[in-house]
């Protein structure tokens, strides 16, 4: 008979490693296990370190209904992303006039948050312009809205995005996450 002091402790695994290779949570599709543990785990560093909603893992492309080339993830941050330097310019004009015409004390210049796509990928990925453009003729402009219901925002298409873009997730081994954002094409460069 075994005393409870000599019984070796059960190994628990960690939140994170449950909630990202939870087996019912990775439905069989033609992505790697590995690829759709990769996104969520960006979902997760989005969703509890950067305070991302309306966060969804995507296998099938809303343009072509065919699978992804790897699984993408969408979702909402708490703030816009990137401001089209010609947009940036109509919003300083109009937090002028409001300041000027006494509504605001300010140049209170804030874009309204819009659905990003995020592409989740390893430091030691090698990543080519082909495969890029593979991703990009996947998926729509902005990613389609979650079941959640439409909000006005959602029905309201940005008139100053005009070229595709992804938010490239890369992971290290240790991992840290790093974002960048990669546009389809040539894109107007910001003024400082």
């Amino acid at each position: 008979m075994t005393s409870l002091a000599n019984a070796k402790p059960a190994i628990v695994p960690a939140p994170l490693q449950s909630f990202v290779s939870n087996p019912a949570t990775l439905r069989s599709t033609t992505h790697l296990p590995d690829e759709q543990s990769l996104a969520r785990q960006i979902l997760h560093n989005l969703q509890y370190q950067h305070y991302w909603t309306e966060l969804q893992v995507h296998t099938q492309s809303p343009v072509t209904k065919e699978p992804l080339p790897r699984p993408l993830v969408s979702g909402l941050p708490p703030q816009r992303l990137y401001v089209h330097p010609d947009e940036q310019v109509e919003l300083l004009k109009r937090a002028d006039s409001r300041r000027k015409a006494g509504e605001s004390s300010t140049l209170d210049v804030k874009a309204q948050p819009e659905r990003e796509w995020i592409l989740p990928t390893r430091l030691n990925e090698k990543w080519t312009l082909h495969r890029l453009a593979d991703v990009f003729d996947a998926i729509t402009m902005v990613p389609p809205a979650s079941a959640a219901p439409a909000t006005e925002q959602d029905s309201k298409a940005n008139p100053w995005r005009t070229t595709k873009r992804v938010l490239l997730g890369t992971v290290d081994s240790d991992s840290t996450v790093v974002y960048y954002i990669v546009h389809d094409g040539v894109v107007k460069p910001r003024q400082n």
